[in-house]
């Protein structure tokens, strides 16, 4: 049986003073490790073994979170790298502007359900097959978007796609969560997140280039053959992270036993009554953590929010640089890059901020730490998404400066990477079964960023960039900048209400 953890009233590792935070950790690892072996049937050689994914060498996990952190670049970049040339795809294809729209954002909507099946198989059989195999789909309706020159193709196409590659968004913090202890969470983060943020600017300036100078239709074939270069080095380098896959195969291989059958038919029925045993609760589980954890309710409404007034100023980015500035594609999309600075100080710098605010709290609360401990991050965050919409919103309706539009949707993106980083850091601590509680909360996020840039042009027309952008403004503030408060004083409740229910 796990031993039980009381820092206030048991002594700790046979001493009568209070526990130092060493002591505590080294509880907590015995811990983890008969837990393990009640569930798995094994466990890791003692809490050094270097077989166990938090003991690997820096080295080893940078060069994981890379490589899986490459494909979600490609996701990212996919949905955005049509915007220079959406407006040639819906004349070549015959398209209105609502359908045009559709063609933009259909891929969002397959980011929020393959989730699902993508995190229950993932803690079924491990990252690395799942991450494969989704990749390999990918490529195949990626490339087929094109093909014909077909509306419907196209819609189908970029839907097929998406549900391959929200691979990238399921799995990604699931690996850091496989590699990494709560305390260096924004360490993690900022590691697995520095390329892939990049891609709201790279993916528009590539759009840029190619819609320019090439057919439109390489804007989907190029990024196929880069996720298949990276698939490739997966293939090759990618090492399973996911701790009860790595015991299942240690006591597999501890306790064979050469009397069983090993025929490769008796392996395959084994595999699929396995699937079928395992596969409904586990798809079951990200929509019951939704139902009836409160918390996941209230993270998942300020996330997707967030999402679906990002994914919106994504899809009328490039048209307003065009329509209203004048500006050709290829020098439109460079505004763009205004979005990866906001990005990139959001992910580099707010990962080192978290993990020194997570410490000093977990410092002064002796040793205890707690999911509400991300709250404080998440302030600059919320007061920064209403002050960019404005500035950036109001800059865009007078047509001030290039530069003053731009550092609006600087400041605007930055706080909505810092709330998504700190929602997420909050869940990956609350919830064991990290896939299933990233795709639980990702779904109504994915919804409402094919939603959003429905709407967006109507928005723009009869409101203007400024009162448009305002009123999302005003809506987040209601809605998204109590949440710090909301978090820190009642988060406590909520996640023991749901635990309850």
């Amino acid at each position: 049986m796990a031993a039980t953890l009381d820092v206030e009233k048991a002594p700790v590792l046979g001493m009568t003073t209070e526990p130092t935070e060493e002591e505590i950790e080294q509880l907590k690892q015995q811990d983890r490790l008969n837990a393990l072996m009640k569930e798995h049937g094994s466990t890791w050689d003692g809490p050094s073994d270097p077989q166990d994914p938090y003991n690997w060498s820096s080295t080893r996990k940078i060069y994981v979170a890379i490589i899986v952190s490459m494909g979600q670049l490609v996701t990212i970049m996919t949905t955005s790298i049509v915007a220079p040339s959406l407006s040639t795809i819906a004349q070549d294809l015959h398209m209105g502007s609502s359908e045009m729209q559709v063609t933009f954002s259909i891929f969002v909507l397959g980011l929020a359900f393959a989730p699902f099946l993508i995190a229950a198989l993932s803690e079924m059989y491990g990252r690395k097959s799942i991450w494969i195999i989704c990749n390999s789909w990918y490529i195949l309706w990626n490339s087929l978007c094109p093909v014909g020159h077909s509306s419907g193709m196209m819609i189908v196409g970029r839907f097929m796609a998406g549900s391959g590659a929200s691979v990238g968004t399921t799995l990604t913090s699931s690996v850091l969560t496989d590699m990494y202890r709560a305390e260096h969470r924004g360490k993690s983060l900022a590691i697995a997140t520095f390329i892939p943020y990049l891609g709201p600017a790279i993916g528009p300036i590539l759009g840029g280039v190619i819609s320019q100078n090439l057919r439109w239709e390489w804007s989907f074939w190029i990024l196929s053959l880069f996720e298949a270069a990276i698939t490739l080095v997966g293939l090759l380098l990618f090492v399973e992270t996911y701790t009860p896959t790595l015991l299942r195969r240690k006591a597999a291989a501890q306790q064979h036993d050469p009397s069983l059958p090993s025929s490769k038919v008796v392996k395959v029925k084994v595999f699929y009554r396995d699937l079928s045993k395992r596969l409904k609760p586990s798809i079951l589980r990200p929509i019951l953590l939704l139902v009836k954890r409160p918390v996941i309710q209230v993270v998942s409404l300020i996330v997707s929010l967030n999402f679906g007034v990002y994914c919106l100023m994504l899809s009328t980015y490039a048209s307003l640089w065009t329509d209203r500035y004048n500006e050709s594609e290829t020098i439109s999309s460079l505004n763009y890059i205004a979005i990866a600075i906001g990005t990139t100080i959001a992910t580099q710098a707010g990962g080192y901020a978290m993990d020194r605010i997570y410490r000093k709290l977990r410092k002064r609360n002796k040793g205890q730490a707690s999911p509400e401990y991300r709250a404080p991050f998440l302030v600059p965050g919320v007061m920064l998404v209403p002050i960019g919409l404005f500035w950036y919103g109001w800059s865009a309706n007078t047509t001030m400066s290039w530069v003053m539009v731009d550092a609006g949707a600087a400041i605007y993106t930055c706080g909505s990477f810092i709330v998504t980083q700190g929602m997420l850091a909050y869940l990956l601590d609350e919830i064991e079964h990290a896939a299933s509680a990233n795709a639980a909360s990702r779904m109504l996020s994915n919804i409402c960023g094919f939603a959003f840039p429905i709407f967006a042009p109507q928005m723009y027309d009869r409101l203007g960039y400024g009162w448009g952008n305002s009123l999302l403004g005003f809506v987040f503030i209601a809605l998204g900048v109590p949440t710090p408060l909301l978090l820190w004083i009642w988060g406590p409740k909520l996640r023991a209400w749901g635990k309850k229910r």
